[in-house]
């Protein structure tokens, strides 16, 4: 019983935390705050997944499997984010002038 709770707070939680990334995306269009909601709605989802069906071993492949694309979701928005940042002309080296 107090599992079944513990994971409906998770899920709230990845849900409320979802949302706040579309939010901060809505306000910026930053493409690191949609990577990041996206994430947080596979994690969420797989844990809601995991509390309503009684998964057996033959689908237990499948939630990681979500949950794996969560984590490459995080992993891409942080290289974008870095990939923009090296770009970004405030980090450029100023030209030396002699």
């Amino acid at each position: 019983m107090i599992n079944m709770l513990i994971l409906g707070a998770a899920v709230m939680a990845g849900y409320t935390i979802s949302l706040c990334f579309l939010r901060f995306w809505k306000l910026t269009r930053d493409r690191f705050f949609l990577f990041f909601f996206a994430a947080f709605g596979i994690e969420a989802t797989t844990r809601l997944f995991m509390g309503i069906y009684d998964y057996s071993s033959d689908y237990e492949p499948l939630v990681y499997i979500f949950r794996l694309l969560a984590f490459i979701l995080i992993l891409c928005a942080i290289a974008d984010k870095n990939r923009a940042a090296l770009r970004s002309p405030i980090l450029a080296k100023p030209e030396e002038t002699t």
